[in-house]
């Protein structure tokens, strides 16, 4: 076994991977079933979940708490608790992306030492490792 890496995943990632995945990419497939892979998924994703379920943007077959619970288990994905310091990193990143969300993401990204999983070309402008 090689030397593990660590990815992030965008949000919509993470909802492709749980309810559509064939729309991922076949890199992030790859990403996904290797052994060598720690899946991540980030409090902020779990944030635009919940406000896009409660806005009625995203349908799920339960509420955000049952749903996002029960995929973190079935894939195994371990947490990337937001901090301080990536919300700070973020307000100081270049003004690539507007979206406040995939702001954090990156920031978090670049904290932990991640390769985002995302499809989203405007993250991919950052000095974050990204693959799709």
């Amino acid at each position: 076994m090689g030397p593990l890496t660590q990815y992030l995943l965008d949000t919509c990632t993470l909802i492709w991977l749980c309810t559509e995945p064939e729309k991922l990419s076949d890199a992030s497939v790859q990403a996904i079933d290797t052994s060598e892979a720690v899946l991540l998924w980030s409090d902020v994703s779990s944030l635009e979940i919940v406000l896009k379920w409660s806005a009625g943007k995203l349908d799920l077959p339960d509420p955000p708490r049952h749903w996002l619970e029960g995929q973190i288990d079935v894939w195994g994905l371990h947490c990337l608790s937001l901090k301080r310091t990536d919300i700070y990193r973020a307000s100081e990143l270049p003004p690539y992306h507007r979206d406040p969300f995939d702001r954090l993401l990156v920031a978090a990204a670049l904290g932990a030492n991640a390769t985002i999983l995302t499809p989203d070309e405007a993250v991919r402008q950052y000095p974050v490792s990204c693959r799709w």
